[in-house]
């Protein structure tokens, strides 16, 4: 039996799954889109979307201690502030996926996430 089975393996070992979702993110906050399989866009859409959430407090002590914590790396803190900013009437659903196609390779389901303007 599946049953609460509370996120995707991917594959990975749970240190490379967190490192592998540090990068994900990093990746989409620096270029505001980014195109991966589907599994992993939707594990990582909750992911950022409590970041920015968070971020969304502002730039406390605590909330950049956090985001540190979970991004190593200033200017990916720096945006992501930024972009908690621009969000802040929003209540939720901060990034989009959307389907592109299949990989050339070996077929795998590929997806775009993005911030939603």
């Amino acid at each position: 039996m599946s049953n609460k089975i509370k996120h995707r393996h991917l594959g990975r070992t749970s240190s490379h799954r967190k490192a592998l979702l540090i990068n994900l993110a990093r990746a989409l906050i620096e270029h505001g889109e980014i195109k991966t399989t589907l599994a992993k866009a939707k594990e990582l859409k909750p992911y950022v979307e409590k970041l920015v959430t968070k971020a969304k407090k502002g730039n406390e002590f605590n909330t950049v201690r956090y985001l540190k914590s979970k991004l190593n790396c200033k200017e990916t803190i720096k945006r992501i502030l930024v972009i908690a900013e621009k969000q802040k009437e929003r209540p939720g659903g901060y990034t989009r996926v959307l389907k592109a196609g299949f990989r050339a390779g070996d077929s795998a389901p590929m997806a775009v996430i993005q911030f939603v303007e």
